[in-house]
């Protein structure tokens, strides 16, 4: 099984998947290994660009929360944040970072209140406005990532104040968003998601090659057989992952493919 992160490994800059990536994918599959997509990201994403790209297989979604089939469209599993716990992290969260917005990303839309300022291009179709702090945890959708952002804080300060505030009552992380702290249900990581789809299909830890470049990738990076960091990935990443892959600019996951498929004989 090949597992790769999309944003700043699978991608380039631009958000495209290069002709070179696809063609690196297709060889692999025809070989007889699986692709899964590892990421941040939740299903109304990756259904676009697998539309836009003829990408198939499995996706495992918003931080390991959701798994979803591409094929279908459909979430397949989920293991969602209960409302209790969003809002008591929340408050913990304000309490000791002030000045943080909150929203709660449910796999259709993102929903926020007025102190959550961050907007995505890719996501104005699938933000959701509510009235007020108070109103964010009346949603009855389920939840799969509680969002807190910052306008003056990056992500790693924002990470060791909230480890600080919230301890391990959740899982935290982020993925290099501006200001953006990403909150999952204790337990719930990518490696986690991960594991559980390898079980069932009967492949070891030690048979997956993963790639990735931010802190919510280095469960996945830690627990494959071959972790690859890619050379633009955060410091953090680099310095845990001995084995470095080049830059998403430069191709660097289509490039370790086509090595590894060409020493096999199986490249084309």
């Amino acid at each position: 099984m090949i597992a790769s992160d999309l944003d700043g490994t699978l991608l380039r800059r631009d958000g495209s998947l290069s002709p070179r990536t696809l063609r690196a994918l297709r060889t692999a599959e025809e070989a007889g290994t699986e692709i899964v997509v590892v990421t941040a990201r939740p299903p109304r994403f990756v259904d676009r660009l697998a539309g836009a790209t003829g990408l198939t297989g499995t996706a495992v979604c918003s931080n390991g929360a959701l798994v979803h089939d591409l094929a279908t469209r459909t979430v397949v599993s989920s293991d969602v944040l209960p409302m209790a716990v969003a809002r008591q992290v929340a408050t913990a969260l304000a309490a000791a970072v002030p000045g943080l917005g909150f929203a709660l990303e449910t796999g259709d839309h993102v929903l926020y209140e007025p102190a959550y300022r961050l907007r995505l291009s890719e996501d104005a179709g699938a933000e959701v406005p509510v009235a007020s702090l108070a109103d964010l945890w009346l949603t009855e959708a389920p939840v799969t990532k509680l969002l807190a952002w910052s306008d003056r804080l990056d992500a790693d300060t924002l990470l060791a104040a909230a480890r600080e505030g919230a301890g391990d009552t959740v899982q935290l992380t982020h993925s290099g968003g501006r200001g953006l702290l990403e909150i999952s249900a204790p337990g719930v990581h990518k490696a986690g998601a991960l594991a559980a789809l390898c079980a069932a299909r009967g492949i070891e830890a030690a048979d997956v090659i993963a790639f990735g470049d931010m802190p919510n990738d280095l469960t996945v990076l830690t627990w494959a057989g071959t972790g690859y960091a890619m050379a633009n990935a955060h410091p953090s990443v680099l310095a845990a992952v001995p084995t470095h892959a080049r830059s998403n600019e430069e191709d660097g996951v289509a490039q370790v493919i086509e090595h590894l498929f060409a020493a096999r004989g199986g490249a084309h």
